[in-house]
């Protein structure tokens, strides 16, 4: 576990180092995760270790609302000024997520030889 926790920052921080050197608009934690994923794909498995702690973790992502939500509360002034913008964004965000999963899955299903239609 700790091997895996370690592992996880690491490659955080490695996306937040080269977020900040190479100036890309993307978050350093999606670049960690682009990172983590190149390296599995290199290793060619998951350690077992690594896919107990994140399958530990993922039990538990609800915990990680909570800063996110207590931000928007803390905003609540200009969102209650430019409501209508927030909310197309949330719709169009959760579309975008429904669509970009389902293309995922089928893309998935297709490549395993699972997909049966």
């Amino acid at each position: 576990m700790l091997f895996a926790l370690t592992t996880l920052f690491l490659m955080q921080a490695a996306g937040e180092v080269l977020a900040r050197l190479t100036g890309l608009p993307l978050p350093g934690a999606l670049i960690g995760m682009l990172l983590m994923l190149a390296a599995l794909m290199v290793y060619g498995r998951v350690p077992a270790g690594l896919r107990d702690t994140c399958h530990h973790m993922l039990k538990h992502l609800m915990l990680l609302f909570i800063p996110p939500v207590a931000g928007i509360m803390l905003y609540i002034g200009p969102l209650e000024r430019e409501w209508i913008p927030f909310l197309l964004a949330c719709i169009a965000g959760v579309g975008l997520t429904v669509v970009v999963t389902a293309v995922t899955l089928r893309w998935m299903l297709r490549i395993t030889g699972k997909d049966e239609s």
